[in-house]
């Protein structure tokens, strides 16, 4: 007998009460084997172990990367409807700073969203389509998703569901568009003080494209940022450097602009090595992110369920501060809903800091979990009894 959304949703909600102590056990288990990124292979194995005992068809390697997967239980014609799993630490934690750990909370992500689809699971009798739970690595570092798209991994997608841990609730998080440029300067050797004038200094062309990029802030739009490093600079001091590099990140609110951007910052480089006489080689040492493109039907239907859930002091939507993540690459090829739910801690914690550990995992993180999977089960559930919100969806072509 076919339930009315109602009942569905109070159903669903009583399940995962059941359920919880499941879901808790996933968010414990990752967080306490931290890995870094492209070396998840615990928690893949673990995750993809889970997956088949919940009854998923569970494909890895997945996407060409050896800790992506994808596990998914079909059961009839409707909409394809994906949850995106996280489980990459961070390293520099611990006493001596020499630890790996969850600092931005990745073990609650995939606790979260496999919650979601195994929770969905146990309702397939009142629903028609398919439930995707996709394992994406790396989100700190390389930017698996952006792999697993240029792979067509999201290509029969029609909805995809994530939320992330954070200081506060934000349905309208800025995610920038983002390039990771790398500028190798090679000059020639010589002795620093007998003979300066046979030498090229790179490192020079590095302090030059360094100050470009300064002076080319003032020209920059409000919403752009760039930020950079010097990763070689020389061997010794009383040699002309011979090779020297620099890594930036370029960032602003939408590729169009960051195109623009990342140009005239190519440019700084090229004229700092015409100026030494050194030579350049760019590349991009990372993954380029794209910017956050929100499906709107999405976003206000998941706003819905997690204010009637008891999540109502949402950040005001002028709230822009920002970093860059590679669901923004999966936005921009099918519709997409992101937020961030805040960990109830008082003073704020943020990600990436020591103090956030401790709302991550244990009880300090069991309301914040609960009430993302039930969150997001029901507007994917809500999607797939009513498949017409995936028309209005729909990205421009």
């Amino acid at each position: 007998m076919e339930m009315n959304l109602n009942a569905l949703r109070e159903a669903l909600y009583a399940k995962e009460n059941e359920m919880a102590a499941q879901f808790e056990a996933v968010r414990e288990a990752i967080f306490a084997h931290p890995e870094l990124g492209c070396e998840e292979i615990w928690s893949a194995d673990y995750l993809c172990e889970l997956m088949r005992g919940y009854g998923f068809a569970v494909t890895r390697p997945y996407g060409g990367l050896d800790t992506a997967f994808r596990a998914e239980l079909n059961w009839g014609e409707g909409p394809k409807i994906a949850f995106l799993a996280e489980y990459d630490a961070l390293p520099g934690y611990g006493p001596d700073h020499d630890q790996k750990a969850h600092a931005c909370g990745h073990n609650w992500i995939a606790a979260s969203t496999l919650g979601a689809a195994v929770l969905l699971a146990q309702f397939k009798e009142q629903l028609s389509g398919s439930i995707v739970l996709i394992g994406t690595p790396a989100e700190e570092t390389l930017g698996g998703k952006c792999d697993l798209v240029k792979a067509g991994c999201f290509d029969d997608i029609d909805a995809v569901f994530q939320m992330h841990l954070g200081a506060e609730n934000n349905i309208h998080v800025v995610s920038l568009a983002m390039d990771s440029l790398q500028f190798d300067f090679v000059g020639k050797a010589a002795h620093a003080a007998a003979y300066p004038h046979l030498g090229i200094n790179a490192l020079d062309a590095v302090q030059l494209t360094f100050a470009g990029i300064n002076a080319l802030r003032q020209h920059m739009p409000n919403d752009a940022r760039v930020h950079g490093i010097v990763t070689n600079g020389g061997a010794a001091a009383n040699i002309v450097p011979e090779t020297a590099s620099c890594q930036f990140y370029i960032r602003a609110k939408t590729r169009e602009t960051l195109e623009t951007l990342t140009e005239r910052i190519i440019n700084c480089a090229k004229g700092a090595a015409l100026m030494t006489g050194a030579s350049l080689n760019v590349y991009n040492f990372e993954n380029s992110y794209d910017d956050l493109v929100y499906s709107e039907p999405l976003r206000k239907l998941l706003k819905e369920n997690l204010e009637a859930l008891g999540v109502t002091n949402f950040v005001p939507e002028s709230n822009e501060a920002s970093g860059s993540t590679d669901i923004g690459n999966v936005s921009h090829v099918c519709p997409t809903v992101y937020c961030e739910i805040e960990t109830g801690a008082c003073p704020p914690v943020y990600a990436h800091n020591e103090d956030f550990l401790a709302f991550v995992h244990g009880v300090n993180a069991d309301s914040s979990l609960h009430t993302a999977i039930k969150a997001m089960a029901y507007s994917a559930l809500q999607v797939y009894r009513q498949p017409q919100l995936l028309k209005e969806s729909a990205l421009p072509r």
